[in-house]
């Protein structure tokens, strides 16, 4: 039986991209900063982490497929913080970025983690930004470890595709 996991050692040569949503930048800084934090704790090196900057939320999900689809990142992390206001703004661009961020994960076959801080209110984001923990630093523990998942379940297929039917992205078998 093979087991497949993740790990957070073997990090020194994957490369991440970050696509971040400028709109409401008091969180987003917060948020960058733990994810960077957490990717260079592990092992990545600086100069594998390239971002792209985009408006906000809503803009992320397309740059993030563009990224993946370039074939040069082993995981997009995606950033934002959409807060609640009076009107339904908020549930049409949560509800579009989220499905936008899976859309392009599951066309590309590259991880693309959902980072994007949901909120009711300005407080509520600032505590998941770093007040009491930072999601930045848990969404790129969940890169890390999607992209050795992923390069684990690629390797054992690569070296015994008859056991599995799954064909890797990029190959062409």
């Amino acid at each position: 039986m093979t087991v497949f996991e993740g790990n957070f050692v073997d990090t020194e040569d994957l490369h991440f991209a970050l696509v971040m949503g400028r709109f409401n930048d008091l969180v987003m800084n917060r948020l960058v900063q733990g994810c960077l934090d957490a990717l260079t704790r592990h092992g990545v090196k600086e100069n594998h982490i390239d971002r792209a900057w985009v408006p906000g939320s809503f803009e992320v999900p397309l740059v993030a497929r563009e990224l993946a689809l370039t074939g040069h990142y082993d995981a997009v992390i995606c950033l934002g913080a959409i807060i609640r206001g009076d009107t339904p703004h908020f549930d049409y661009v949560a509800a579009e970025a989220a499905k936008g961020i899976g859309a392009a994960a599951l066309q590309t076959g590259v991880p693309i983690v959902f980072g994007i801080v949901t909120a009711d209110n300005m407080e509520q984001a600032l505590e998941r930004a770093g007040i009491k923990t930072n999601k930045g630093w848990e969404y790129a523990m969940n890169a890390i470890e999607m992209a050795t998942l992923l390069r684990h379940i690629r390797k054992v297929t690569a070296v015994r595709p008859e056991r599995y039917n799954a064909i890797p992205p990029g190959t062409d078998r």
